[in-house]
Order: C-alpha cells, then sequence, then structure tokens
C-alpha cells in the first residue's frame, strides 16, 4: 500500500562557494537546521533548514551544474513565499540579522499583509499572512 503525502515544496536555494556561515536564516528568519554536509574547508555543501515546518535546502554554487547563486547574476528568477503568522515580526528579526528591505509590510486590497527582504546571499523572501 502506498502512503499518501501531502505535497510540498522544498527550495533548493543556492549560495557561493566558500560560505560557512548561514547563521542569518537561524537567527533572522527562525529556521531549524535539520542537518549540513559540509566540505573539506568546512564551507558549506548542503544544509537543510525547516522554518515553521516548511523545508528548504541551501546549496553551494557548482559551475558544472549551472545552478548559481542570485550574486553570480545580480538578480533573482524566484521569490520564497512564506505565510507566517506576523509579517512585522518576521521583517524586523530578518532585517535585524542582516537582510535588506525590499518593500515594507503593508495591507493589500486583495487580503494579504506582505512585506520583501532580501537575504544576505541575495535571495528575496516575500513574508505574508491573510488579513
Amino acid at each position: 500500500m502506498t502512503t499518501m503525502h501531502t505535497p510540498a515544496f522544498a527550495p533548493q536555494l543556492y549560495i557561493k562557494s566558500g560560505v560557512t556561515n548561514i547563521e542569518f536564516y537561524t537567527k533572522g528568519l527562525g529556521a531549524t537546521e535539520l542537518r549540513r554536509f559540509t566540505n573539506d574547508d568546512g564551507s558549506i555543501h548542503v544544509a537543510e533548514l525547516s522554518i515553521n515546518g516548511a523545508i528548504f535546502h541551501l546549496h553551494e554554487e557548482v559551475d558544472r551544474s549551472g545552478e548559481y547563486s542570485p550574486e553570480k547574476y545580480n538578480g533573482v528568477t524566484a521569490i520564497i513565499g512564506l505565510f507566517v503568522s506576523d509579517v512585522d515580526a518576521f521583517m524586523q528579526n530578518a532585517i535585524a540579522a542582516g537582510a535588506k528591505e525590499i518593500s515594507p509590510a503593508q495591507d493589500y486590497d486583495y487580503g494579504y499583509r506582505q512585506g520583501k527582504i532580501k537575504d544576505p546571499f541575495g535571495h528575496i523572501w516575500m513574508f505574508e499572512m491573510k488579513i
């Protein structure tokens, strides 16, 4: 018998090779680090993290894979939307931990409160909640 699972996205985010400190995600976003695989020099090969049960992975950039950090091309192709219980608190914590505010938290007429930050590795996060 096959067990059915609830579908979930698990974004794979890329960071520059040589990164050893991903503390921003635990301090700024409240993530829990579930596991980490490091290279011989102590840099992160891959780390698995979770925010309120939502899992995501950080991978080092590897030229042969064609998968790069946003810093490589000075931009992103996707924004990570994270539903949270308090957009303002997430914004404040992320900024205090080193994120840059892209757009402040505000209410929109379509029923969401949203705010965007860019993390220290160039990924853009949009914190959102229904109002």
